[in-house]
């Protein structure tokens, strides 16, 4: 069981049975008086029990009363009313009936005592919930130095109650009455700290203003029945010189009173705060909307709300200049439609002429009916306020609002309004750029797939045999390139190698590269020759490839057996080739038209197939035109020339070496500075070797 819990069940029965006791006590008391008897342990005995209730009834609502976490303190202060309060007036009830009851019903000398028991527990019980629920209310936004000052207050007076416990007749000692004399001005000191009003809003301030009424009533009906029996022969016991029971119904009294009195006044003031709270808050919304992932029209709607509430106008409109339907839309019942475009026609004419408009391009009026541009409308409204929605290089439109009355705008209404319209441009430009920066993050991640997708297409080695050898270098301009390489093997003596470049960049170049790749192995299992490769990669390219695109390659089948190579040529660079035999260095000049150009029967007449005999030491080079095409600083381009020139220095190297000094060489050539895709292979045929 919690120890809160268990504090609440112990005060409750210790408050419940010092009660009784309590009672109990002043009846023998009561008797004594009535028989002519003394005794001096039952006086005492009243003094202790009634510290013990007291201390109980306090602990228990001290226990029971919450942290006040929000600024809903109409609830507090019902629940004190009906808990608390409504038993003043259920005791009023009880005096009114105790004469009959008295006279008519019981006439025994102890009912008096009886009834005041009854109501200084209803008392006791009062003043404990308004203590702590004023302490709720006081310690509201508290600070280090209230939260000690409120300590140290309900501290004292606590040692109030020293003094009915230890018998002292405080009134003849003077440092007693001076004492209970500061604890009072200490109250009154505390019962200034009222910024909980300030949190009303105007509906909860009246609610708080009947419900401090009521209390205050009950409050002045208990001391009524406190002192009013005081004086009676019939009472035994009276509470009247308890400093603890004055003290406390002093401060509750000045307290309750002094938040009337501060909520009454704030009355008048109470709308205009409010409207300020709602326009700060609106623009709150406004600069929150991005991290709400709010849309534009949702903006503009909070926009269209909030300048309504700020000014009060009687009609609105929206005109957004990049929507006429999203326009339509944000107009209120009190603007119909032909009136909406008669007032922006006029306002249209009006704005041509910049005198019209005053700071910021702002048009305002508050006597429409006798404005040269207006009058002839017989509008139903006199002011008209409209703000343009503006950024330096932008106009998004503007927001028109009319009230009824003359002169209905005032510069604090323009300004709080033009705030509005300046956030929710801001906030709509930088709405666009977040979705403008999400599309940009969403192609990256697109290009980043497509560039994995693509890397994983090429292939990394190629297969190695004693008769020939083969080096490949690949790289990208961008993150995603169109130049593309791949082999299949035939057979045990046969390998075709394809190499390409697909027109465009980008993902749906990486695209067509995978088309090719899957046209290439699903035609070259039926061994076909390169001529009549090229002319079915056409036919099935011309299915699916746009109208726009087109793909150049060549195709090499290489027969180990025959020593031969047998190609052909789709409109790609030509293949540069060294013969060791004759120690020449030359281009193959072949014709041949691009995929995709011509997409019909006639293609293949454009296609040729060449076979050349190869010998051991010749080398061959198929490349893209990246390679050839490369500029350096001054714009010139590397060309056929210089990579025809590279090949006889370095064709006694091995392939890998072969390739390395030509791309050394081309991008000394462009200074490290890459314009297109550049692919090359080098193969170099050895001569035959015996098999082992």
């Amino acid at each position: 069981m919690p120890q809160t819990k268990r504090i609440k069940q112990l005060t409750f029965l210790t408050g419940s049975v010092s009660w009784v006791l309590l009672l109990v006590n002043i009846l023998f008391l009561a008797r004594q008086v009535h028989e002519g008897e003394s005794n001096a342990a039952f006086p005492y005995l009243n003094n202790l029990f009634s510290v013990i209730f007291l201390v109980s009834v306090f602990l228990f609502q001290r226990q029971r009363m919450k942290v006040q976490k929000n600024p809903q303190f109409t609830s507090p202060l019902w629940k004190l009313f009906v808990k608390g309060g409504l038993s003043a007036y259920l005791c009023m009830l009880l005096q009114v009936g105790y004469p009959s009851l008295n006279t008519y019903w019981i006439n025994s000398p102890y009912l008096l005592d009886i009834f005041y028991q009854i109501i200084f527990g209803f008392l006791a019980y009062f003043l404990a919930k308004a203590f702590y629920t004023w302490r709720q209310f006081v310690l509201y936004h508290k600070t280090k130095d209230l939260e000690s000052q409120w300590k140290w207050f309900e501290i004292l007076i606590g040692l109030s109650l020293l003094v009915p416990l230890l018998n002292v007749e405080y009134m003849n000692h003077i440092f007693l009455i001076l004492d209970l004399g500061l604890l009072l001005a200490y109250g009154l000191y505390m019962s200034v700290h009222l910024r909980w009003v300030a949190y009303l809003n105007l509906e909860r301030k009246w609610g708080s203003i009947l419900l401090l009424m009521a209390i205050l009533v009950s409050v002045v009906l208990f001391a009524n029945f406190l002192f009013q029996y005081a004086d009676s022969p019939e009472l035994v016991v009276d509470y009247t010189d308890n400093p603890f029971i004055l003290l406390t119904l002093s401060f509750v009294f000045c307290y309750a009173l002094a938040s009337l009195l501060v909520a009454m006044f704030s009355l008048p003031t109470s709308q205009v705060f409010e409207q300020k709270n709602a326009d700060l808050l609106n623009f709150q919304r406004l600069s929150q909307t991005i991290q709400q992932g709010r849309s534009e029209d949702e903006v503009y709607s909070m926009l269209f709300e909030s300048a309504i509430k700020a000014s009060g106008a009687d009609a609105a409109w929206l005109d957004l200049a990049e929507d006429s339907k999203r326009s339509s839309l944000m107009r209120n019942e009190s603007a119909p439609d032909p009136m909406v475009q008669s007032i922006k026609k006029a306002f249209a004419t009006l704005k041509q002429d910049a005198s019209q408009l005053g700071e910021n391009k702002i048009f305002m009026n508050g006597d429409l009916l006798h404005h040269p541009a207006f009058k002839e409308l017989r509008l139903p409204f006199q002011s008209m306020l409209v703000i343009p929605l503006a950024s330096p290089k932008v106009e998004y439109g503007h927001l028109f609002l009319l009230r009824e009355v003359s002169q209905g705008f005032d510069a604090d209404t323009v300004s709080v309004v033009q705030t509005f319209t300046n956030q929710t441009v801001l906030t709509i430009e930088n709405l666009r750029l977040v979705t403008e920066s999400l599309q940009n993050e969403r192609y990256k991640e697109e290009l980043k797939i497509a560039s994995l997708v693509q890397d994983r297409l090429i292939p990394k080695t190629f297969p190695t045999d004693t008769w020939f050898e083969i080096s490949s270098y690949s790289q990208a301009a961008k993150e995603v390139g169109g130049d593309f390489y791949d082999f299949l093997q035939l057979s045990e003596s046969r390998i075709a190698i394809i190499i390409g470049d697909v027109s465009g960049k980008g993902i749906s170049a990486a695209f067509h590269m995978a088309q090719m790749k899957g046209i290439f192995h699903g035609l070259m299992q039926q061994d076909m020759l390169p001529d009549e490769f090229m002319v079915q990669a056409n036919s099935a390219l011309s299915r699916c490839l746009e109208r726009t695109s087109f793909i150049t390659s060549a195709l090499y089948i290489i027969d180990y057996k025959m020593q031969g190579v047998s190609f052909a040529r789709a409109g790609h660079c030509h293949t540069l080739y060294y013969n060791a035999m004759t120690e020449d260095t030359f281009y193959f000049q072949t014709e041949g038209l691009g995929l995709g150009i011509v997409r019909d029967k006639s293609y293949a007449k454009r296609i040729h197939r060449l076979h050349y005999d190869y010998n051991p030491g010749d080398v061959m080079v198929i490349y893209t035109d990246g390679i050839v095409e490369a500029r350096s600083p001054e714009q010139d381009e590397y060309g056929e020339e210089r990579l025809k020139y590279m090949l006889s220095q370095t064709y006694h190297l091995e392939a890998e070496d072969i390739k390395s000094a030509i791309i050394n060489d081309v991008s000394e050539f462009s200074n490290d500075i890459l314009y297109d895709d550049q692919t090359l292979l080098v193969i170099k045929f050895k001569p035959p070797q015996p098999k082992i």
